[in-house]
């Protein structure tokens, strides 16, 4: 099954590291893999397409690696490279229109410019959502001043995709004495599920039922606690209820990628648990294996109906491709 679309593809911008301050990087990354990383990420056309066509990719929609525009604590800095960021991504999606699209990176910082830059981004280059590194400087996105970058978001007809981010906004004692733990191995699912569930738990999609999340890796741990979810939700008190259970706001406001997946098994459960409709195939280049990436779904045993949504129907419609 060729002719997969892979909605969470990193990619890093040329110069932008020079017009920020430095961003701490974790420590316990293998150095052999982080030259793999290091090379790709900045390129376009000598290792990523070859990749692609390797893997049956018939296009990635790019998105900034992190720390991302969100861990600059500049607000107006963050305002001038997330245009930087955008044009250059813009460059790249108009030298290769039938390869590449883009998310947005938003100053978020600076809520107001982050809905004109949204706007810039979707309506004059012709972008297809906007991709968010977790937290903003210790901010949320269930926090009330992020309530208009929801209604800009709806109002346009894109999602938003929440993705982990880098440097952490706290501390956790459970990851003392196993720097392992820290990032993607565990914590980045956990902060970032978390994050995706205060936004639930906000109403966001109450205000904004036309506003759409996308939640990378499987969904972030999220999607097989529904159940639990729906029965504990019953029994706190909340200052502002939901008007729907927790669960149903997941295949309809909030859709999961495979990216980082590479079961076949995991796969088709997140298919069982959310609908075939609500899951969207990501390799999440280039630091998973594109071709493990493919083979995690084509090895399932899903209906080919469902496999043609996942690889590529499912964000064409989304994302209007």
């Amino acid at each position: 099954m060729g002719g997969y679309i892979a909605v969470e593809e990193a990619v890093a911008i040329p110069g932008l590291a020079e017009r920020r301050p430095p961003v701490p990087m974790p420590d316990n990354t293998d150095p052999e893999f982080f030259d793999h990383v290091m090379a790709r990420l900045p390129d376009v056309a000598d290792l990523r397409l070859p990749d692609m066509d390797a893997g049956g990719i018939a296009m990635q929609v790019l998105s900034l690696t992190v720390p991302g525009i969100e861990a600059d604590p500049d607000p107006q800095r963050a305002v001038d490279n997330a245009r930087f960021v955008n044009d250059s991504l813009a460059a790249i999606v108009d030298a290769h229109p039938t390869r590449f699209a883009a998310f947005a990176a938003l100053p978020l910082q600076d809520p107001d410019a982050a809905v004109t830059e949204l706007r810039r981004a979707v309506e004059r280059l012709g972008f297809k959502g906007a991709l968010v590194n977790d937290h903003i400087q210790g901010r949320y996105l269930d926090d009330p001043v992020f309530d208009r970058v929801w209604a800009t978001l709806a109002e346009l007809d894109v999602p938003l995709y929440l993705h982990p981010g880098m440097p952490p906004a706290d501390r956790w004692h459970v990851l003392d004495g196993h720097p392992e733990l820290d990032g993607a191995l565990w914590s980045w699912q956990a902060t970032t599920g978390g994050h995706a569930m205060r936004v639930v738990m906000s109403g966001v999609f109450d205000r904004h039922p036309a506003a759409r999340m996308i939640l990378g890796h499987g969904g972030e741990f999220l999607p097989f606690q529904l159940s639990r979810f729906d029965s504990r939700y019953a029994t706190v008190t909340v200052r502002q209820p939901l008007r729907r259970r927790p669960s149903e706001y997941f295949g309809t406001n909030i859709f999961a990628t495979t990216s980082g997946v590479l079961s076949p098994a995991a796969v088709e459960a997140l298919v069982h648990v959310i609908g075939a409709d609500a899951v969207l195939f990501a390799v999440d280049y280039p630091y998973e294996n594109t071709g493990a990436a493919v083979a995690a779904l084509a090895h399932t045993a899903l209906p080919d109906a469902d496999k043609q949504k996942i690889a590529h129907g499912n964000a064409r419609r989304l994302l209007r491709l």
